[in-house]
């Protein structure tokens, strides 16, 4: 659950996957991205834990979808970040596919603080780790995952589930890679099933 750094970080993990393509290995990336000054904080160590956080979403991520998001645009960009925090962050894909996702398909588009905490408590009975974690921090990963879901569309600005309209280019990745991680954006698997 260490997802608990800032936002999406769009412009910085654009950045970050072009250095990437540029240089072939992540802990080289993760050392230029933090001399070339791409996350532009004061402090060092902000810009070293945030360069990391950053990296090892985007690792997740195949050489394809790392150009879509150099070289797409901003929906697609969008998109794919997110598609790298639901791959990423285990909590955050089941967030998705079984609240959000399953919400949308039952028109009950508004989401609460209070759903976020059912959700939670659900799976920290049969994860340790998640019962382990103070209630402050998981206050504070409750409003960075709000944050996070409307930086990428997913949420509007008040709280309501958006449809999620995927591009062509990133629907083509999704069917060579898994068609089952469509059930992280709400209500493409309709789509998917009406073009099939």
């Amino acid at each position: 659950m260490s997802f608990g750094t800032g936002g999406l970080f769009l412009n910085e993990s654009v950045a970050i996957a072009r250095l990437y393509q540029e240089l072939g290995d992540w802990t080289a990336v993760k050392k230029a991205a933090g001399e070339k000054g791409v996350i532009p904080f004061r402090k060092q160590s902000s810009v070293t834990r945030s360069v990391r956080e950053i990296a090892n979403r985007l690792e997740v991520l195949k050489a394809d979808e790392i150009d879509l998001l150099c070289h797409g645009d901003y929906a697609d960009q969008l998109s794919v970040l997110w598609l790298a925090l639901c791959r990423g962050y285990r909590f955050i894909g089941e967030f998705a596919v079984e609240l959000l996702s399953e919400r949308f398909l039952s028109f009950r588009t508004h989401i609460t603080y209070d759903d976020f905490d059912a959700f939670y408590a659900a799976k920290a009975e049969w994860e340790p780790e998640l019962e382990a974690i103070s209630t402050s921090t998981r206050e504070k990963l409750r409003q960075i995952l709000f944050r996070l879901m409307r930086e990428a569309g997913i949420l509007n600005q008040e709280d309501h589930i958006c449809r999620a309209l995927l591009s062509p280019s990133f629907m083509a990745l999704m069917a060579q890679s898994d068609p089952h991680e469509l059930r992280y954006f709400p209500g493409a698997e309709l789509g998917r099933q009406r073009g099939a």
